[in-house]
C-alpha cells in the first residue's frame, strides 16, 4: 500500500489521466456507405467544457480506421499524444489504395468528399471541436501522407497545417523501390480510378501531391515531411522536397534511419505533434 501511495503522489497522471477512444461510423452520401473511425479525446474531456483543436491520422494504402490503435510499437501512443498535447484526434478509414481522392471513373472512390464534407462536418458536430482551420492539422502514413498532403493543398480553408511520415509523393511507381509486380499492380488501380490515359511525367498530375507543389507555396500551410533513408519511397519524398525548395515553398523536411514499417512511423508521430503544437491554435 505505501509503495502505491508513492506512486500515485509522483505520478498522478499515469494512474489516472487517460484518453478515450471512441468508434463512430460516418454515412457517406457520395458513396452511399457508412466508414468507420476512431475519435481519441483527452482525458479532461469529459469534465470541460472546452473546445479542442483537432488533428486528422490517416492511415496507408492497406489499413483500416484502427491500425494507428492497434500497429503501432508504442501501445496507446495515439491515446498519449492527444493526452500531451490536449487535443481530439480523428482516425478514419477509406478504401484501399485509394489515395484519398475523388475518383472520376468510380462512384466507390470518393474519399476527398468524405474527408472534406461528410467526416470533419460530423466530428465538429458531434464533438466540441475549434472547427476553425487554425485549429485543424493533417497528417498520415504511406498513402496518408500523400492524403493529407494533397487534401490540405486542395483546401486550405480548413488546414493549418500537414505533414506526411513515409508518404507516396509521387504515384508514379517508376520511382517505387518495388518489385516489378507490384509497379504493375499499382499502375492498374490507379488507371482505373483516374482513366487509361494517366500521364505519370512532368507536368504532373494535380491527383498526386508533386502536381500540387504551386498550390502548396499559394496556400502558406506549415507542412512536416519525413522518410525513412531505407524507405521505398524514398525517391518521391526527395523529389516534393526538391520542387518545394525550387519554388520557394517553405516546409520541415527530414530523413532519418528506418524504412517503411510502423517502429517508424510510431517514432514519427511525437515530431509531427510537436509541429503541430506549434501552429495550432486553442481557445
Amino acid at each position: 500500500m505505501k509503495r502505491f501511495l508513492l506512486y500515485f503522489l509522483l505520478f498522478p497522471s499515469l494512474v489516472w489521466a487517460q484518453a478515450k477512444v471512441d468508434t463512430i461510423e460516418v454515412y457517406s452520401p457520395a458513396m452511399k456507405k457508412s466508414l468507420k473511425a476512431a475519435v481519441t479525446t483527452p482525458s479532461d474531456y469529459g469534465s470541460s467544457t472546452k473546445k479542442y483543436p483537432v488533428l486528422y491520422l490517416l492511415h496507408g494504402g492497406s489499413g483500416a480506421f484502427d491500425d494507428w490503435h492497434k500497429k503501432v510499437t508504442e501501445p496507446g501512443i495515439v491515446n498519449k499524444m492527444a493526452e500531451d498535447y490536449d487535443l481530439i484526434i480523428v482516425t478514419p478509414g477509406v478504401g484501399p489504395a485509394s489515395y484519398y481522392f475523388d475518383s472520376p471513373l468510380m462512384d466507390s472512390v470518393r474519399y476527398e468528399t468524405y474527408i472534406i464534407s461528410e467526416l470533419i462536418p460530423e466530428v465538429d458536430k458531434k464533438y466540441r471541436t475549434l472547427a476553425q482551420k487554425e485549429s485543424r492539422a493533417i497528417t498520415g502514413l504511406s498513402m496518408g501522407g500523400h492524403g493529407a498532403m494533397t487534401l490540405a493543398a486542395k483546401h486550405p480553408e480548413l488546414f493549418i497545417a500537414a505533414g506526411s511520415m513515409s508518404g507516396v509523393m509521387n504515384i508514379d511507381t517508376r520511382m517505387w523501390k518495388v518489385p516489378e509486380d507490384f509497379q504493375t499492380l499499382r499502375q492498374t488501380q490507379q488507371r482505373a480510378m483516374l482513366g487509361q490515359d494517366l500521364q505519370y511525367d512532368a507536368p504532373f498530375s494535380t491527383y498526386t501531391a508533386v502536381g500540387l507543389v504551386d498550390k502548396m507555396k499559394a496556400n502558406g500551410i506549415a507542412l512536416i515531411i519525413d522518410i525513412g533513408v531505407d524507405d521505398f519511397l524514398i525517391n518521391t519524398n526527395r523529389q516534393l522536397h526538391t520542387m518545394l525548395l525550387e519554388n520557394g515553398t517553405p516546409h520541415d523536411y527530414t530523413e532519418r534511419p528506418g524504412a517503411h514499417t510502423w517502429n517508424y512511423w510510431t517514432e514519427a508521430l511525437p515530431y509531427h505533434l510537436l509541429y503541430f503544437s506549434k501552429h495550432l491554435k486553442r481557445q
